[in-house]
């Protein structure tokens, strides 16, 4: 039987594709399907058994010979024990009259050694040939190797040989093994061997955040534990089921961290124990560094950090990112410091301390290197921990901070409890959820004040994000330590409403503002009562009302916060948030980049928030590669500092549909719903529902487009929890109806929306969004000349505007309606000018999307005879209608097929008959076969 004209069959019951491997796993078929051989390279845990696993599963179900071995380490000096192994597997006719000597190679034992052994392994090779080549005769024969870098060299050798000889009669192998960094780290027995010279060699990468989640998806965990599951375990599916089991019993309430579950533990050192001692050492000095690098480890002593780093990256150990290191899981820092004794940190601290570029890491190594009480050590590292805060590297403060606790003697002990309360401070600003909750258990046990008491549940509320709704506990008990007191209540009613505000209860929220801004005035506090203003105004902003310029106005006349780890709530970044839906974006961008420059050094939320801001801001101003490195930073940081993911996925989504994949912005809009829904942040909810219905109906899928923007009118109060200044999502919704072919509904939300946001400066760009929706309705309802008009005034007010893509979409319309009535060359015209437009932005898929409509120019319609009368006045509903009836549907198939009644698509026919000046259905397949301008739909979001 020859394979090679067959390809892969996945009969019905075989096992599906490991989570996120369905491309590797067809590449991987498709070089099969060949009678190639493949070789899996990748760390341990990384998945190539599962994706062997899964080979060998489809193998089978075609009908194939599946035989399987794995090298092992004790026996990798064995001769021919895989091959063995292999022969064991083979049917039994063939090998039961052969003599054991003669299938291996092997002996039978002997008073006297055999004279030529490597004539022995030459009958190995031949006998284990000619059994494969008799098996191939009736059917194709899969050899699976697992573990090959133990593999030894003998049954390599015959494994190679065999399917050298025997590829074109459908003998395959695939090889998985840990090769170059297995090899390199002294692992296997010989060089890395591949089955056939021209197999296929697939990396196996580590899953992504989409893919892991998909393999926890029948888990039940939440989405934000999953997305640091992702981030400690670097991708690496083994170690993520491993920590994932922390949380088998329940979920720690408050974002507590979960402890280190013992298989995960065992794993860590049973890796390490591979290591040679020298890689040991280095890792162990990478683990005592804040923010280790290959170049720091050299500068500290380990002039083989390199080759180090290399091979305990092959062992799942750490991932490389950017010249930085970073444990997969962190948990490996750890259990190396405590196999490591006293002294031998001491050195390795010195070591370090003396190779850090900054001052204050050089203090911290200082002090880890003399472990004792010392008074005046202490200070200093709060000297430098102060100074870490004001640089905005709130992760190194907060280890400072916790370092000069752990060396103050115990007296007096309220300076070592305001120093803890400081550490739980900063490390909630630096994503450290372990540290703040440690510091925190330290201060509520202890003898601590009030003030302490509120300060460190505080913290513990700002480490929750954007899930406040799950802090009551912490909410109550802070309320009973503040026990009244004006100063402690203020920052905590703040962040009730901020709760209240995210839960999308804008008037609770504004009721605790208002509170919180009486408590900052009674006490004096004008860094609280600035960011009060400034939250004030953000509600008002939310809720489409215009006062919330005075409260912004009255809160930049206050002197400015200091940065302390929530610019986010100052004044000046809500200035720059309102300058975006004012649709200032050139100021927004400059102040906003200048805030980026200020909190560069931390990896906290106000970092997040400010590159999330970026990211929408680029490309709201075409700037779409930009758009995408920013949202994948802010990403990257809420997925290592553990915060809510919702609000980065939302602006990941966002910039995908500018610039990147439109089934990447899906994926990330609808992981960052389900965070959001478990948070209950409704605001978030809100703007992944508008970005998901977009990318939907431009995936062609209207119909769920236009039920996602609807869902988003039973948020919060019932009525939505933006205002459409905010979320510009009713033009989208309008757009959707009207390639729906409801009309009447689409006039309606623009009707409405205009009367929302009446006249306002500030709603230029809504009513811009609102102006093309409209141009696609009166296209839709026949007044193709007001459409053209209408379109054309709205792409030159985006373009004044600053906004490139929303001009573009408007000259993708305005081609789409010319070409609607056959003027080619007009239509072709704004179709060039949209490319152009998307070119110079980067707009990938926009460019997609343009190529596309000049391509239908090109080939579909020509300059010719006159449509029929009424073609131009044709709706797209009737459109869409007509294509199906003429394609020989009938009603019924298409009222299932458009979600309609029967009775529409009968009344509908009678109108297109009218329109069309024909008679009967057989009239209408002729125009349809002959006719490009009805041959689709054409919706302003289905293309």
């Amino acid at each position: 039987m020859d394979v090679r004209a067959a390809p892969p069959v996945v009969r019905q019951g075989m096992p599906p594709a490991p989570a996120g491997r369905s491309a590797l796993l067809t590449a991987l078929e498709s070089r099969l399907a060949a009678n190639g051989s493949v070789v899996l390279t990748g760390p341990s845990g990384i998945g190539k058994t599962a994706l062997l696993e899964a080979a060998g599963a489809a193998a089978a179900a075609r009908g194939e010979l599946v035989l399987r071995t794995a090298g092992t380490e004790t026996e990798r000096w064995v001769p021919c024990s895989g091959l063995a192994e292999l022969l064991d597997q083979l049917p039994g006719p063939l090998t039961d009259p052969l003599p054991r000597e003669r299938l291996t190679g092997l002996p039978e034992p002997a008073p006297h050694p055999r004279p030529d052994p490597d004539a022995d392994h030459v009958a190995c090779r031949l006998s284990f040939r000619g059994l494969l080549a008799r098996c191939a005769e009736e059917r194709p024969v899969l050899l699976l190797v697992d573990d090959a870098q133990w593999l030894d060299a003998e049954s390599a050798d015959a494994v190679r040989y065999a399917v050298g000889r025997l590829a074109a009669r459908g003998v395959r192998a695939v090889a998985a093994g840990r090769w170059p960094d297995g090899f390199a780290a002294g692992e296997g027995s010989g060089a890395p061997w591949a089955p056939a010279p021209d197999a296929l060699h697939l990396p196996v990468p580590p899953l992504g955040p989409d893919e892991l989640a998909e393999m926890f998806d029948s888990y039940g965990l939440p989405v934000r534990v999953v997305n640091t599951l992702h981030s400690d375990s670097g991708g690496n599916p083994y170690l993520a089921l491993a920590l994932g089991g922390a949380f088998t019993d329940r979920i720690p309430r408050h974002w507590r961290p979960a402890p280190l579950p013992q298989r995960v533990r065992s794993v860590i050192e049973e890796r390490l124990a591979r290591l040679p001692a020298e890689a040991r050492e280095t890792l162990l000095t990478a683990a005592l560094a804040i923010r280790p690098t290959t170049d720091l480890l050299c500068r500290a002593g380990r002039a083989g950090a390199v080759r180090d780093v290399r091979l305990a990256a092959g062992l799942g150990l750490l991932i490389t990112e950017g010249g930085g290191i970073r444990f997969t899981p962190p948990a490996v820092g750890t259990v190396l410091a405590e196999s490591a004794g006293a002294p031998h940190l001491a050195r390795v601290h010195r070591a370090l301390a003396a190779a850090v570029p900054d001052a204050a890491g050089r203090t911290r190594h200082r002090a880890l290197a003399d472990p004792g009480p010392d008074a005046e050590l202490a200070h200093s590292l709060v000297t430098a921990a102060e100074r870490a805060v004001r640089q905005g590297s709130h992760r190194m403060a907060a280890e400072l901070y916790r370092l000069a606790a752990d060396r103050s003697p115990a007296e007096p002990a309220a300076e070592r409890l305001e120093w803890l309360v400081a550490a739980a401070e900063t490390g909630a600003n630096g994503g450290l959820p372990d540290l703040v909750h440690r510091a925190a258990e330290a201060v509520l046990a202890a003898d601590a004040s009030r003030a302490q008491r509120v300060r460190v549940r505080l913290a513990l509320l700002d480490l929750s994000g954007q899930g406040l709704a799950e802090m009551g506990e912490v909410f109550a008990a802070a309320l009973v330590d503040a026990d009244g007191d004006p100063a402690l209540l203020g920052p905590l009613r703040l962040r009730m409403a901020l709760g209240a505000l995210v839960n999308g209860a804008p008037a609770r929220a504004e009721h605790e503002a208002n509170g919180a801004l009486a408590h900052a005035r009674a006490t004096g506090d004008t860094a609280l009562e600035a960011k009060v203003l400034a939250i004030r105004a953000n509600i008002a902003l939310i809720e489409g009302r215009d006062d919330y310029a005075t409260d912004l106005r009255r809160a930049r006349r206050l002197p400015e916060p200091p940065l302390d780890g929530q610019l986010h709530m100052t004044p000046r970044y809500l200035a720059a948030y309102c300058a975006v839906f004012e649709d200032r974006l050139a100021e927004a961008r400059e102040d906003l980049l200048r805030m980026l420059a200020l909190v560069e050094r931390g990896s906290g939320e106000e970092v997040v928030h400010v590159l999330r801001n970026l990211s929408e801001v680029a490309v709201l101003t075409g700037r779409c590669r930009e758009a995408l490195d920013f949202a994948d930073r802010a990403m990257r940081i809420t997925e290592e500092a553990a915060l809510s993911p919702g609000p980065a996925w939302y602006h990941g989504a966002l910039a995908e549909l500018a610039g990147g994949s439109v089934r990447r912005a899906v994926a990330l809009a609808e992981r960052g719903l389900r965070a959001s829904e478990q948070e209950n942040d409704v605001i978030f909810q809100s703007r992944l529902l508008h970005v998901l219905g977009v990318a939907r109906m431009r995936l062609g899928e209207v119909r769920e487009g236009v039920e996602a923007l609807e869902r988003i009118d039973v948020l919060g109060d019932g009525r939505g929890p933006l205002s459409p200044l905010v979320l510009r999502r009713h033009g989208d919704l309008a757009q959707g109806l009207v390639a729906l072919g409801d009309t009447e509904r689409a006039a309606e939300v623009i009707r409405a929306t205009r009367a929302a946001v009446a006249d306002r400066a500030r709603g230029i760009g809504v009513t811009g969004r609102l102006d093309r929706a409209e141009a696609c309705l009166l296209a839709a309802r026949g007044e193709p000349d007001a459409a053209v008009a209408l379109l054309r005034r709205t792409a030159a007010l985006f373009e004044r505007l600053g906004q490139p893509l929303e001009a573009g979409h408007c000259l993708l319309e305005l081609a789409r309606v010319e070409r609607g009535r056959r003027r080619v060359s007009t239509a072709r015209e704004a179709a060039s000018a949209a490319l152009e437009t998307f070119v110079r932005c980067e707009a990938r898929p926009w460019v997609e999307r343009a190529r596309h409509r000049l391509a239908r120019l090109d080939t579909g319609l020509r300059d010719g005879p006159a449509p029929p009368p009424g073609h131009a006045a044709l709706s797209d509903g009737e459109r869409r209608i007509a294509v199906l009836v003429g394609q020989g549907a009938t009603n019924q198939q298409v009222a299932t097929r458009l979600f309609l009644s029967v009775k529409t698509v009968e009344a509908s026919l009678t109108r297109i008959y009218r329109k069309l000046g024909i008679r009967s259905r057989a009239q209408l397949g002729a125009l349809v076969a002959g006719l490009d301008g009805l041959d689709g739909p054409e919706a302003t979001l289905t293309r």
